[in-house]
C-alpha cells in the first residue's frame, strides 16, 4: 500500500510537469531541466519516546523536472533512505523495570518538487509530500516478565528544501550533466514519531 500511494503520488505529477516543460521556452532549462538520479549520505535523527538519536544516513533519489517559467522547474520525486545499520534507536529505560526501544528504519517517500533557477547552474528548491518508514518497538523485560518486539510502518507528511549546483560551466573537469546538492528534510509520522536528515549528494541529469 505505501508503493502504491508514493506511486500515485508521481503519476499525478508527471502530467503537470510534462505541460510544463512544453510550455516553456525550450532553451531555458540550464542543467535543471529533465530525468535525475541522485546519491546522498548525511545525519540522521530519530525522534520517539520523548528522545532523540543521531546516525549516519544514506540514500537516494530519482525525479524529473520540467521548466515552468525561464526560472521556475517543477516535477515529481521518489526518494528512498536509510539510517546506517538500517535502524535509530531510542530507548526509555524504568518502563515496568524494563527497557523500551523504538528503531526508524528505512524510509520512502513521493514528493512535488519546485525549483527557482537562480543563475545557469544555481538551483534552490523546496519540496514535500508523502513519506513511509519501516519501525521496530522491543520491550527488554526484566526476570519474571515476558518481553515483545513489533514491527510495521508508519505513514506521514514531509517537507524540506535545499540547493543544486551543475559545476561543468566553472570546472571544464566536471561531467556536463553532473550536479552537486545539499538538503534539508523533516518527516512526520501519524504515530507521533518523526524523522529529519541533512544530506550531501552527488547526481546526474539525462535529457
Amino acid at each position: 500500500m505505501r508503493r502504491v500511494s508514493i506511486a500515485l503520488v508521481v503519476a499525478a505529477m508527471a502530467p503537470v510537469a510534462a505541460h510544463a516543460q512544453d510550455a516553456a521556452p525550450a532553451n531555458v532549462a540550464g542543467s535543471f531541466g529533465g530525468f535525475r538520479i541522485e546519491g546522498n549520505i548525511g545525519w540522521d535523527r530519530t525522534q520517539s519516546l520523548g528522545r532523540g538519536n543521531n546516525r549516519l544516513g544514506y540514500g537516494g533519489s530519482a525525479g524529473w523536472d520540467g521548466n515552468l517559467t525561464d526560472r521556475i522547474v517543477v516535477g515529481p520525486e521518489v526518494t528512498y533512505w536509510r539510517p546506517n545499520d538500517n535502524r535509530n534507536t531510542n530507548s526509555v529505560p524504568g518502563v515496568n523495570g524494563g527497557t523500551v526501544s523504538h528503531q526508524g528504519r528505512e524510509m520512502w517517500s513521493g514528493d512535488i518538487r519546485v525549483g527557482y533557477r537562480v543563475t545557469p547552474d544555481l538551483l534552490v528548491f523546496g519540496k514535500g509530500g508523502y513519506v513511509n518508514q519501516a519501525q521496530r518497538s522491543f520491550f527488554d523485560a526484566p526476570a519474571g516478565q515476558v518481553g515483545y518486539a513489533t514491527r510495521g510502518h508508519a505513514d506521514g507528511y514531509q517537507f524540506g528544501g535545499g540547493v543544486q549546483f551543475a559545476p561543468h560551466d566553472r570546472f571544464s573537469f566536471a561531467p556536463a550533466n553532473m550536479y552537486v546538492s545539499a538538503q534539508y528534510v523533516y518527516s512526520q509520522f501519524d504515530n507521533h514519531t518523526r524523522d529529519q536528515h541533512a544530506m550531501a549528494g552527488v547526481g546526474f541529469r539525462f535529457r
